[in-house]
């Protein structure tokens, strides 16, 4: 199954007659082999108490399109009487490995059961892979050794959905999400006192061991995606992008590169169906005659009152730019969107989005091309439901820069 490099929407994974549906999308493009790998859940039907295991699908770039295998069932991440759930694939670029985090949940316990009686049934667990997804490592079982006791305060937690990402320093970071229980009486939790709040699990020895940053607080915030921002001045900043049901996106700032987030604000230009939605964002530096037409916009020269009139102070700016990619309508999950933030330490300054999907849309992650300034997308969408398929596109910059 072939796709053309100029955008033709493949359908990766589709829903079955018997009510099989494949559900949350995670994507990763891994340079060195050209090779994309597409992760989803398989479910019996298309809710999350039936999910089942996860699934592949590998594509490698041939001249002009992509060629994708087969769908390829990951039997090895999977613990008993478990359902395995949230894909988030991260590339570890020194030692060359592929690390495939998700949760395995017990069979007997929802979301809702979870947060209802505060008790955990999620484990945090990884496979891993030295040739790019072709064969696999057993499962390791982080949960006890990341989260430890701090566990009794966790309704439930998740990774992702989505993909992980290493930052310039080395640190590999794993967007993630818990409910935490502020409140207890008589040893039972208050449920208006158990709320969501986003937050990383990174590793600073290239995947040898893994922490928990801090919750984001003040605000709700699930479902997550982060970015790295490289400052004009050599600086990092990591970003947060989180689902919320304010019917605005949250957005969040750390500087400490994930251990803890400043303030989080809503934003006043990304919008929420009323229940919320995941949605991926993405950074990269964008090509240099993109760059200068920037700067000539951008450059804010604030001359500082009285004796110091003459010294001019330029604010710390970004010089990388962010794609996110969500559902564009406010009342329904409904018309994916990419949108394109050309100053990303700014408050809205998102563009107008790029209709990818016109019609359901759900979740969505993005992966960069690294060096061709093209991005993949890996989403689901459908004709009555936002379930009935994922598919992958690709785009190019030129086309989201074309009014």
């Amino acid at each position: 199954m072939a796709a053309s490099v100029s955008s033709q929407k493949t359908t990766l994974f589709r829903q079955e007659a018997s009510g099989v549906t494949y559900r949350i999308p995670a994507l990763l493009y891994i340079k060195e082999t050209g090779t994309f790998l597409a992760f989803a859940e398989r479910r019996a039907t298309y809710k999350d108490a039936d999910a089942e295991y996860l699934v592949m699908r590998r594509g490698l770039m041939q001249s002009d399109s992509v060629q994708w295998g087969s769908i390829i069932p990951l039997s090895l991440a999977t613990l008993p009487s478990h359902r395995t759930m949230n894909p988030c694939p991260v590339y570890e670029k020194k030692n060359q490995v592929l690390f495939l985090f998700f949760i395995c949940v017990h069979q007997d316990s929802t979301e809702c059961n979870q947060i209802f009686l505060g008790k955990n049934a999620a484990r945090l667990c990884y496979i891993s892979s030295k040739d790019h997804g072709v064969t696999w490592s057993q499962l390791a079982d982080l949960t006890q050794e990341v989260i430890g006791k701090d566990i009794a305060n966790w309704a439930t937690f998740a990774v992702g959905p989505g993909h992980g990402l290493q930052l310039q320093s080395g640190r590999l970071i794993l967007p993630a999400y818990a409910y935490y229980i502020h409140r207890r009486c008589c040893n039972f939790p208050l449920l208006c006192f158990t709320r969501s709040h986003s937050f990383a699990f990174y590793s600073d020895d290239l995947g040898g061991t893994w922490h928990c940053g801090k919750l984001l607080s003040k605000k709700i915030t699930g479902e997550c995606s982060m970015a790295e921002v490289t400052c004009n001045d050599g600086a990092y900043v990591l970003y947060c992008s989180a689902r919320s049901t304010y019917h605005r996106r949250t957005e969040a700032l750390s500087k400490d590169l994930g251990l803890s987030f400043e303030k989080p604000h809503l934003s006043k230009q990304l919008c929420e169906p009323p229940c919320g939605c995941q949605g991926s964002v993405v950074s990269f530096i964008p090509p240099e005659e993109y760059r200068w037409k920037q700067d000539d916009k951008e450059v804010n020269i604030t001359r500082r009152p009285g004796p110091e009139r003459a010294q001019i102070h330029v604010p710390r700016r970004s010089v990388s730019w962010f794609l996110y990619s969500h559902p564009t309508n406010r009342r329904e999950r409904s018309d994916l969107g990419i949108y394109v933030n050309k100053s990303p330490l700014s408050l809205n300054c998102w563009d107008d989005p790029w209709i990818m999907n016109k019609g359901p849309s759900g979740y969505s992650d993005l992966t960069i091309c690294e060096d061709s300034f093209h991005f993949g997308c890996l989403f689901e969408c459908g004709t009555v439901e936002a379930w009935e398929e994922i598919a992958f596109q690709k785009v190019s910059l030129e086309a989201l820069l074309k009014d």
